[in-house]
């Protein structure tokens, strides 16, 4: 079952952060078809949010046609957006979390972890590439 946690600096709604852990979770396979996502009650318990906003991100994964509601039995994923082996994403995830350790033992800050990953994902696959020298 999905945690969710909120960030109250993060200027986005309360809502939209739900959904986006919901999506998150979808896409990392840590959610899948069939998955019942936590009540609005239990959320509303953990978070002090009120009942509507939950009832919200819920409406808007439903247009999306991500989850579907259940009268009496709650709501629940109804597709994945996973597109990997799910063993492989636990194994790169494995990788990354190596990583980001060893950077955070090197002195790194998030901050400055986060700027390092941004900077890789703007550049070319085939800058990248030759970074590593894997072209043929």
């Amino acid at each position: 079952m999905i945690d969710f946690q909120l960030d109250a600096q993060s200027g986005v709604a309360t809502y939209l952060q739900l959904a986006q852990q919901v999506r998150h979770a979808l896409r990392l396979g840590l959610l899948r078809p069939g998955d019942k996502l936590p009540t609005a009650k239990e959320v509303v318990a953990k978070l002090a949010i009120n009942p509507n906003t939950v009832l919200k991100a819920y409406r808007e994964l439903e247009r999306e046609g991500l989850v579907g509601a259940r009268p009496g039995l709650g709501t629940f994923v109804l597709k994945s957006l996973s597109r990997h082996d799910p063993a492989e994403q636990t194994e790169l995830r494995q990788q990354l979390a190596h990583w980001v350790l060893t950077a955070r033992r090197a002195g790194l800050v998030d901050e400055d972890i986060e700027a390092m990953y941004r900077a890789v994902m703007r550049q070319d696959v085939n800058d990248t590439e030759a970074l590593h020298g894997a072209r043929t």
